[in-house]
């Protein structure tokens, strides 16, 4: 199993001067990687190998000194990464999208790895430092734990808009997750939305973290940066605030999505989920913000492969009349946006909208895996829509279960 974990780094001035040189000669030797292909391709009639491509670095260090200031292993990382982007675009074209050629990498926009050799964690004076080859020794905030039986692969190395700097661990675990269970005892239907970001059919309705005023704040200093002169010190000071509410914005959205997709991938045996097709619904001139701000698609990839590590069945189903067609018997109704109940004119079964559409998730799911239930309908099943639940009891993996705190806010 492979894992990444991000550490935030704290060089010094002269360690961040040489950084940004490192970061500079790789999207450099990046550029004329790209050219030379292209080159080869126009002599040859054909794409070179990356192997070929490697194996001109060491005639490239005779005229090009910079290179020889910079890891061997960092240089053939480069090529491969020019490779592994090739590999993507070929990808797309085979789904059908239309994509053009590989762009040109401007300054600020790169990042440089250290494959199998070359650094080392380790500690010194009662800090934790992370040793690079030819850059040297720097501190690193160690936030949390590699756990001991983790093999560390790589590192990558990476400037943020902030101007800080961070690193990021490949790292491989020495185990196979567990198997997901045969037969299930614990299974929840997940149907997320806008008004509250999840609804389950435990009868949870967990909020959307507020970032009202982390948005207000950004649009408060973009305004700000509009009225600077392109280019100046003013403008850049200004750039980084920018940058730091896009950051702090995209952390705690983040920080929510990790802290729910554990709770789901370890307190459940099976989570049915709708296989949304997010590009879509961007594409919509309605609500295209309120999707993106929503992150649907990041909500799904973190919890797919959290339970694939707990053992948890993981089902993606067909979203097409989730809404529409009723839990208990199954006949469409349609609804528009603004009608947040259901009301079933066949059998008379009445519950909140999003719940249908959480029984109806689960049902598909079940079905999908091959797994019976209890053949009591969600009318006698289904709990009241009275359970909401803050983002901000949204706690990590561990905390009490979901049901406690909810009668703890109950209570309250």
């Amino acid at each position: 199993m492979y894992y990444a974990y991000k550490y935030r780094l704290k060089p010094s001035d002269a360690h961040r001067e040489e950084l940004d040189r490192h970061r500079d000669i790789c999207r450099q030797l990046y550029n004329h990687t790209r050219y030379r292909l292209n080159e080869y391709q126009d002599e040859h009639g054909e794409l070179p190998s990356m192997t070929t491509l490697r194996s001109e670095l060491p005639d490239l260090k005779q005229w090009w000194d910079d290179l020889s200031d910079v890891y061997s292993k960092v240089l053939q990382t480069v090529v491969e990464r020019l490779f592994d982007n090739l590999k993507g675009l070929s990808k797309l074209k085979e789904n059908g999208y239309g994509v053009g050629h590989l762009k040109w990498k401007p300054p600020r926009e790169f990042r440089f790895t250290y494959s199998q050799s070359g650094f080392e964690l380790d500690k010194k004076g009662g800090q934790a430092v992370l040793s690079l080859s030819k850059l040297g020794d720097m501190p690193i905030r160690l936030h949390r734990s590699i756990p001991d039986d983790a093999t560390l692969k790589q590192v990558t190395v990476k400037k943020e808009p902030t101007g800080e700097w961070f690193a990021t661990f490949g790292v491989e675990m020495d185990r196979e997750p567990p198997e997901p269970p045969e037969n299930p005892e614990q299974y929840v239907g997940i149907d997320v939305g806008i008004l509250t970001y999840a609804h389950d059919t435990d009868g949870h309705a967990v909020e959307s973290v507020d970032l009202s005023d982390e948005r207000e704040r950004l649009e408060r200093e973009q305004r700000k940066l509009s009225r600077k002169e392109h280019g100046s010190n003013n403008w850049e000071t200004q750039r980084r605030r920018v940058a730091e509410c896009h950051a702090d914005l995209r952390r705690k959205r983040r920080d929510f999505l990790h802290k729910l997709s554990n709770y789901y991938a370890q307190e459940y045996d099976l989570v049915a989920v709708e296989d949304l097709n997010v590009k879509g619904m961007m594409e919509s001139p309605s609500n295209s913000r309120t999707t993106a701000s929503a992150v649907w698609r990041t909500f799904l990839s973190l919890l797919e492969y959290k339970c694939e590590r707990e053992g948890t069945h993981f089902v993606a189903v067909n979203p097409r009349g989730t809404t529409k067609e009723c839990a208990a018997c199954g006949v469409s109704t349609k609804k528009p946006l603004w009608v947040r109940e259901h009301s079933c004119p066949a059998c008379g079964f009445e519950a909140d909208r999003d719940a249908n559409a959480a029984w109806n998730i689960l049902s598909r799911g079940l079905e999908d895996v091959g797994v019976g239930y209890s053949e009591s309908t969600p009318v006698e099943t289904a709990l009241p829509v009275d359970t909401s639940v803050s983002a901000k009891r949204v706690v990590e993996a561990g905390s009490p279960p979901l049901t406690e705190r909810t009668a703890s806010a109950v209570s309250e």
